[in-house]
Formats: C-alpha cells, sequence, structure tokens
C-alpha cells in the first residue's frame, strides 16, 4: 500500500474529536517487543503485539523515536527525520504496522524531536562542514567562544544531562546544546528548520499518522542576547512573561500555528499533543489552543503524592484549564521519563516537593529498603481507576498495565541513560530513567521472559517473571485484567466531559459523578469508607463490609 493510500485510510469512521477522551498507550519501541532477537524491541514487535493491545482496549498507540539514532539520548538524538532505524525495521514495516494498528480501530500517534537533532543528522554535518556565518550554520546555534582564540565557551551554562552545555568546533566557535552533546539545538528563526519541519510532519501524516506528540515543545523558540547571562543569571529570569531567552517564549506558537495550518489539511485533522514544562496553567493553555497544537500534557499528578486534597486540586485546575482552551486534560501517572507509579506510591511521600524548571523527572529517588512493593501497587491501581474515571484522554505507559515497579538494580555497564553516565540526575539517586525503560516480560519463562529469543538489551530482574503477561492473563484478580475491565468498561460509561465532587466528610476520600450517573469513589486513607444504602451498584471494584476499602477506587451506577 502506497503511504498516499495509506493517508486516506481511515483509522475508524471519521471523527474529528476522537483525541479528547482517547486511551493513549505509549510504546517505547526498543523496549517493546523484539522480532528479531537481536536484543533490541522492533517495529515487526509492535505488529505481532497487536492483539495484545486491542485486546487491552486502547484508543490510540503513541510510538516514542523510532528514527536513525546513535542512541546517545534514548532515541531522542534524531539523525533522520523520515526514516525507520535500520536497527528496528523499514519504511515498509512501518506502513505495515498502521495498517495493522488502523484495522483493529487504533490510532497511531509519532513522536516528534524538533528542539534538537542528533550531531550525526545530515544538516549538522553540514553546518561542521560549513565556515562561520555560512547558512548551514545558521541552523542551528552558533556563537564565537571568549579568550584569545575562541578557547573558551561563550557562557558558563549547564546541560540539563551535568557538563557544560556549548560545545567546540574546533575553529572558535561553539555550539549550544541543552541536553546531550550529541543533541545540537535547532535555531527556529532560521527558515529551512520551519520548511524541514513541515516536510517531516507531512511525510508521517501522508503516511497514515493520526498524530504528533511534540518533545520540548516549549523550547523551540530561543532569543540569545549578544552578551549571555551567566547561568546564575539565567536560572533566576522570570519564566512566566513568555521572554525567556529559552523557554516559552510567546513567538513559539507562530510555529505552532503553521503546524496547525497542515494539520488541518487532512480528514480527520491530525493532533497534536505537547511535551510543555512551563511555570503556569496559563503559560500551558497556549500550547493546549485550537490555533495551535490543540493538547498539552498536564504532568501535575506525576509529581503529586497520594492525596486526596492534592488529586483534587489538580483535577479541578485542569478541568477549568481545559475548558478555557475549549481542549480536553490529559492525564498521566508514568511515562519513559519518570519513575513508574506503582514505585513512587510505595516510597516515602513526595510532600509536595516541585520537580526541576524544565525536567520530566521525579524526585522519587530512595533506598531500595523504603520501598512498600504491595502498598505502592494497591495505591497505583487506585489512583489508575480514579484517572480513567476522569473525563479527558489518559495516557498509558507500557508495563503499568502489569503492575510493573521501576528496576533500581541494573549494572552500571547496563545503563545507557546519559543523565547517569553524567552525573546530572540527583532527584532520582544519579539512577537515570533506565529502570523504567526495562523490556516488557511477555512471558514467565525465557531468557528475556518473551521479549525476544536472545536477551534484552537493558537485562531484567527475575521478579519480572511474576508479572508476565502470559501469568496475569491467567489471573482474574492481576493488574492486567483489572485494566482490560476498566478500559471496557470505561468506554460504555464515557460520557460529557465535566464531572461533579460528592462531599464525602472526610479528606482522604474522593467521590465524583460523571453525567451519566456514573461514579467514582476512591479511598487514599487507611481507614475503610461505608458507602451507605444509596450507593448504586458496584460496576468495578469491591467493597468490604458495605466500605470501600483502604486505598481503593470503586465504580459505581446509578
Amino acid at each position: 500500500m502506497t503511504p498516499s493510500a495509506l493517508a486516506e485510510t481511515p483509522a475508524t469512521d471519521i471523527d474529528a474529536t476522537w483525541w479528547r477522551q482517547a486511551i493513549v498507550y505509549q510504546v517505547y519501541p526498543r523496549s517493546f517487543a523484539d522480532s528479531n532477537g537481536d536484543g533490541l524491541g522492533d517495529i515487526r514487535g509492535i505488529v505481532e503485539k497487536v492483539d495484545y493491545l486491542a485486546d487491552l482496549g486502547v484508543d490510540a498507540v503513541w510510538l516514542s523515536p523510532f528514527y536513525p539514532s546513535e542512541l546517545a539520548d534514548g532515541g531522542y538524538d534524531v539523525a533522520d527525520y523520515r526514516d525507520v532505524d535500520p536497527r528496528l525495521g523499514t519504511l515498509d514495516d512501518f506502513d505495515d504496522m498502521v495498517a495493522a494498528l488502523h484495522a483493529r480501530g487504533i490510532k497511531v500517534i509519532v513522536d516528534i524531536v524538533p528542539n534538537h537533532s542528533s550531531d550525526k543528522h545530515d544538516l549538522f554535518q553540514a553546518a561542521l562542514a560549513a565556515p562561520k556565518g555560512s547558512p548551514e550554520r545558521d541552523r542551528y546555534i552558533f556563537r564565537d567562544g571568549k579568550g584569545e582564540n575562541g578557547e573558551l565557551p561563550p557562557a558558563d551554562w549547564t546541560s540539563v544531562f551535568g557538563g557544560p552545555a556549548w560545545e567546540p568546533v574546533g575553529d572558535g566557535q561553539w555550539y549550544f546544546h541543552y541536553f546531550a552533546t550529541e543533541q545540537p539545538d535547532f535555531n527556529w528563526k532560521n527558515q529551512d528548520v520551519r520548511a524541514e519541519f513541515l516536510t517531516t510532519l507531512r511525510f508521517w501524516s501522508d503516511r497514515g499518522v493520526d498524530g504528533f506528540r511534540i518533545d520540548v515543545a516549549h523550547g523551540l523558540s530561543k532569543d540569545l542576547p549578544e552578551v549571555l547571562p551567566t547561568q546564575l543569571e539565567l536560572d533566576k529570569l522570570d519564566r512566566t512573561t513568555g521572554l525567556h531567552p529559552l523557554w516559552d517564549r510567546d513567538e513559539v506558537q507562530e510555529i505552532y500555528a503553521e503546524w496547525r495550518h497542515l494539520f488541518d489539511q487532512y480528514s480527520p485533522p491530525r493532533i497534536a499533543v505537547a511535551e510543555a514544562w512551563v511555570a503556569s496553567a496559563e503559560r500551558r493553555a497556549r500550547y493546549a489552543r485550537p490555533e495551535g497544537l490543540g493538547q498539552a500534557f498536564n504532568f501535575d499528578l506525576l509529581v503529586a503524592d497520594f492525596d486526596a486534597e492534592q488529586f483534587r486540586t489538580i483535577v479541578s485546575d485542569n478541568l477549568a484549564e481545559s475548558r478555557a482552551t475549549g481542549s480536553s486534560s490529559t492525564w498521566v501517572l508514568s511515562n519513559h521519563d519518570v519513575v513508574r507509579h506503582a514505585t513512587r506510591y510505595g516510597l516515602p511521600p513526595l510532600n509536595g516537593r516541585d520537580v526541576k524548571q524544565g525536567s520530566a523527572w521525579i524526585l522519587a529517588g530512595a533506598p531500595a529498603d523504603q520501598l512498600d512493593r504491595e502498598r505502592g501497587l494497591r495505591r497505583a491501581r487506585a489512583a489508575t481507576l480514579f484517572l480513567l474515571g476522569l473525563p479527558g484522554s489518559s495516557y498509558l505507559y507500557q508495563g503499568e498495565e502489569l503492575g510493573l515497579h521501576e528496576v533500581g538494580d541494573i549494572a552500571d555497564e547496563d545503563r545507557q541513560d546519559p543523565a547517569f553516565f553524567r552525573g546530572a540526575d540527583p532527584d532520582r539517586d544519579g539512577l537515570g530513567r533506565d529502570g523504567c525503560r526495562v523490556p516488557l516480560p511477555w512471558t514467565a519463562e525465557g531468557e528475556s521472559f518473551g521479549f525476544g529469543a536472545d536477551g534484552a538489551h537493558i537485562p531484567q530482574p527475575d521478579w519480572f517473571a511474576s508479572y508476565a503477561v502470559d501469568v496475569e492473563e491467567a489471573d482474574h484478580g492481576s493488574t492486567l485484567n483489572l485494566y482490560r475491565r476498566a478500559l471496557r468498561l470505561r468506554r460504555q460509561l464515557q460520557t460529557e466531559e465535566v464531572l461533579e465532587w460528592t462531599e464525602t466528610g472526610r479528606d482522604d476520600v474522593l467521590r465524583f459523578t460523571r453525567p451519566n450517573g456514573w461514579q467514582v469513589v476512591t479511598n487514599f486513607g487507611t481507614e475503610p469508607f461505608p458507602l451507605g444504602a444509596d450507593a448504586g451498584a458496584v460496576v468495578l471494584g469491591a467493597l468490604e463490609d458495605g466500605a470501600v476499602p483502604a486505598e481503593t477506587t470503586v465504580w459505581l451506577k446509578a
């Protein structure tokens, strides 16, 4: 099937609003399923698991980067935005995957990484080969170094992964990389860069992709003064005005208006969701406007304790934000950048601490002997059922449906995250993000628990056997079967994008009702919560002597 034909093949009946209350399942391709036994997950592996995704009940799959990459940052260092990494497959394999998912009514969302490329990208290689002041170099951010011969960096800025954020190229100039050295930042004032990405978005849209997740969406527009501030001065600059030299500048919305014009040329329009770590809900709302990307992740639950007051405030604030923008909320508890929520909830509470500005890493590092695995999973199941009852879309991360915990015990030689090697991740005890990226266990037996024929690129712990798909499928009470029941029931119960809170008389219990009488009750506390005679029928979960057990969610229907 040709790409143009794929673009015209509807994933389901055309519905321009499918994304508003969708369940989106994030696949980290290199750790999902390995079809050829080389230790890396691949596109064919996803094709082989399409029935699993359909049985789970998801509406869309979001693929983390699958592009050619040197893997300096887990594939987020992209060497070619319009191809598939040959270790993961081919464009034909990608087309087959889209067709297989669409045949089961599952949409496809792909990751776009526009803030930076790989240093192996053709455009950056051309910039290195070109002289100072050339059009080629203008596509990235180059500056003359300080000192007699430019031997000193333009500023003392620090990369998010540790070490300096400016790298010399040998002729007195330096390039800027906010992330890894191998990830030079684009200059989005350059029209060639803008045209390059419009071509990329059209390329994948023409292949049938239904939408895009925009990495570091708040970082594209930059305006660096002639005299650069120090790192200390940079850290003190206000991020709420739209005038910060690096982050969340107002003019970034001009870029997304161009993208929206392109997206709306398709039927149904291609959707987009922004990864935008910004200073306020008001700033985030700019990315969710219909004239721009249309939706923006809210990560508030990622940095919240398992706490009723925090959850209620977050939900109320985000629903108000959605009403103001005309968008819908995006609920998420885990992803490829954060400690899995089953582990977070089994560790000492965060006590309202914030993540670092611009960082997606969670402050959840703690010694292994402080982890209560059973309690963490119980709370994770309760939080997930709470989230799935909310109006808006929900993003699930591969493996959370199995109740997987973070893998903390990975040998140094098996780790891959640049944050680990460069010592820039104190918020996770310096362990980096590899613990949530360990390949999935599909079977209790086998060298890599069914992930592939010959090992996995990050070794799996022995305890993965108890969480394998084949084990959980056979257990009615497993987390996998809970997710399957919840997603199937949610599809039946889903209604208007509103809810009404019901006072419970307890600070540690939340209860809300959707317009069709669907109720969600979550007991965040340690004592049972009696429901009373007029509670309605339990449609998911279980009561004990007419009460919602501690750290549990139930769904009711009048």
